[in-house]
């Protein structure tokens, strides 16, 4: 069977939302301008009282993630931005952003409506090493390290709305629990990949009420014979594997949607690269997950909508 074609329908809409990608006034809005500056009551603490509010700071960080900028750079270009939007407002220093980045509260992740089809997936953000060509040519030695970037996107709207960042040594499947609980809406289908093949993934997924769409593996150890057999969520979807074979139940189950998970990561890494460059665990944080608001801002601008032809 040839590879289908698409044809993207609303090219004229899609046209223009990529265009405001790069609109200032799209990235700052009235809400910032107004709530600049913090409130300056008295605080129990002790030092001086901040002046630049979290929104200022989020906003800062924003346009650094975005427009690909150095703390020093962004400082420059807010500045300048200013002073042609005729704004007097006085900018904070690089030094004072980067000692705010991993304290501030963060937007919160959108809670949709309705049940959801929540397909979920992780990649590396590199931080510090050898680039490909160094590694392919010589190999890698051990100060080539990365975080890892947990994703839990909606099917339909392709929203990101829940993720998580970990050290490089932490296991898919153990973070998945944390992954589900940051997600306070209602779950219909989880789908991932067989890093996800386990007993203890197959009950956090059915005890959040959904169905847990995950291959396993093609040898499993237990396989139940009859439905009367089966014991675990895990141990039904071996069992609908045997009766129906893995292509079938992949296309029935909707497994192939996870697809869109992998297409938020290309997203993420070509709009805002694969490295990060804080050096704090905290800051780290912080800087990936402010690109996960930024890239749902951008969707919901809007996307593309295809038909094959």
């Amino acid at each position: 069977m040839s590879k289908k074609d698409y044809r993207v329908c609303n090219w004229a809409h899609y046209n223009k939302s990529l265009i405001n990608r790069g609109s200032i006034t799209f990235w700052i809005d009235e809400k910032s301008i107004d709530e600049w500056y913090a409130d300056q009551a008295p605080v129990k603490n002790r030092g001086r009282p901040r002046k630049y509010s979290d929104i200022a700071i989020l906003t800062v960080l924003i346009l650094k993630q975005v427009y690909g900028r150095t703390l020093r750079a962004t400082q420059g270009l807010t500045q300048s931005l200013f002073k042609l939007m005729q704004l007097n407002l006085d900018i904070p220093c690089y030094t004072r952003v980067c000692r705010r980045q991993g304290g501030i509260i963060l937007p919160k992740l959108p809670q949709l409506s309705g049940n959801i089809h929540l397909v979920i997936d992780s990649s590396g953000l590199k931080i510090y090493g050898e680039g490909e060509w160094k590694v392919r040519q010589h190999g890698w030695d051990k100060r080539r390290t990365w975080r890892k970037l947990h994703l839990g996107v909606d099917e339909k709207s392709k929203l990101i709305v829940t993720t998580l960042v970990t050290e490089n040594n932490c296991g898919d499947d153990k973070k998945l629990p944390e992954l589900l609980d940051r997600y306070a809406g209602n779950i219909h289908q989880v789908s991932a990949d067989g890093a996800y093949d386990s007993h203890a993934c197959f009950d956090d997924i059915t005890r959040r009420g959904a169905i847990a769409a995950i291959p396993p593996q093609p040898n499993p150890k237990h396989k139940p014979k009859t439905a009367k057999q089966i014991k675990r969520p895990r141990d039904r979807v071996v069992w609908e594997i045997q009766e129906k074979g893995r292509k079938e139940w992949k296309q029935e189950s909707g497994y192939h949607r996870r697809s869109l998970v992998e297409n938020a990561f290309y997203r993420y890494k070509q709009i805002f690269g694969d490295k990060l460059s804080s050096r704090k665990f905290i800051n780290q944080q912080a800087e990936a997950i402010l690109r996960c608001h930024a890239l749902n801002r951008m969707t919901l601008n809007g996307m593309p909508t295809s038909k094959s032809l």
